[in-house]
């Protein structure tokens, strides 16, 4: 199989190369002219230089190619440039969907998405036929990954072979989002964490990738596959975490001051254009929304077997 990996350099991206090269397979990964290689540093296989939205770029990276995975996303909750998030989240999907589908055979493209196109299923734990009930959106990350989803699905509808992948939080030894928190933990600098009450689901890097690669082998034509070991809530994460290395559980502030920070740290960001750790919209999503979801489909479909949460926890407390 000869693959395109979208974002090749980020975290799952980089991940899925080296499961990729490991089997055997020929890949080439499609990177910014200014992106960190570093993730890739001890891979020898070749990359396209070229922006996500950059058609010339992606019709040369996806010539001859059997699968696209298109991994490359702009991440980020709080005060982002949300311009910025819809032309890589939005316009590079439809650009890539472009290029699969005028490519001569078009390939198949197996997209990474999120389980939070689902909306706020306040608390209701849905599967993949759920259809979202949330008017609004909860961040400019929610509207754009929405909004990318129904670009797969309408380009899946024209006769192009996608698959589509909703990861629950990805962790790893590398996790760019959540992993400096644990490593806060682990130092015992880390004092203080709200929403303890927080559920989320969780997945290892690595599993996530097992997922997308079976998606390529075995996934029939315009399924989607919630990806997800299961949920726990934040508290339950840090419990795990303190039994592994004996480190005291952070305190919980309470939730009348982190919403109060919320609010005082909003026009101080967007002021001096600074992302702050705390805001309206991540303190919305510590308190106030929920998305629960049911991942046996991939599974019973696929086959795949990822580690429990306790042993992802183990892992990374070990890491």
């Amino acid at each position: 199989m000869k693959a395109l990996v979208t974002g090749a350099n980020g975290f799952t991206g980089s991940h899925l190369v080296k499961a990729l090269l490991q089997q055997g397979h020929e890949v080439v990964g499609l990177v910014r002219p200014t992106s960190n290689l570093s993730r890739l540093a001890a891979l020898d296989f070749p990359l396209v230089y070229g922006d996500i939205s950059d058609r010339a770029a992606l019709d040369k990276a996806i010539s001859g190619v059997d699968v696209v995975f298109h991994i490359a996303a702009y991440v980020d909750l709080g005060i982002v440039k949300a311009a910025e998030m819809e032309r890589v989240n939005v316009v590079g999907t439809r650009t890539v969907l472009e290029a699969a589908l005028m490519a001569n055979p078009s390939p198949k493209v197996i997209y990474c998405s999120t389980i939070g196109v689902f909306g706020d299923t306040q608390g209701q734990v849905v599967d993949e036929t759920f259809q979202r009930t949330q008017a609004d959106f909860s961040s400019a990350y929610d509207r754009t990954k929405y909004q990318a989803q129904q670009l797969v699905d309408q380009a899946a509808a024209q006769g192009l072979y996608t698959v589509s992948l909703m990861p629950a939080g990805i962790l790893g030894p590398d996790d760019p989002h959540f992993g400096p928190v644990i490593q806060l933990f682990l130092k015992r600098r880390l004092k203080l964490w709200p929403g303890g009450d927080r559920l989320t689901g969780v997945v290892h890097v690595d599993d996530l990738v097992a997922a997308l690669m079976l998606a390529a082998a075995k996934a029939p034509a315009g399924e989607h596959y919630i990806i997800s070991a299961g949920e726990l809530s934040t508290r339950e994460m840090f419990q795990l975490l303190s039994q592994e290395t004996g480190i005291s559980v952070p305190a919980e502030p309470p939730a009348w001051l982190v919403r109060l920070l919320g609010n005082l740290l909003e026009p101080v960001g967007r002021l001096f254009a600074w992302n702050p750790p705390l805001s309206r919209e991540r303190v919305h999503y510590i308190y106030d929304r929920c998305v629960r979801i049911d991942a046996s489909k991939a599974q019973k479909e696929l086959g795949w077997q990822p580690r429990s949460v306790s042993t992802i926890l183990r892992e990374l407390a070990q890491a």
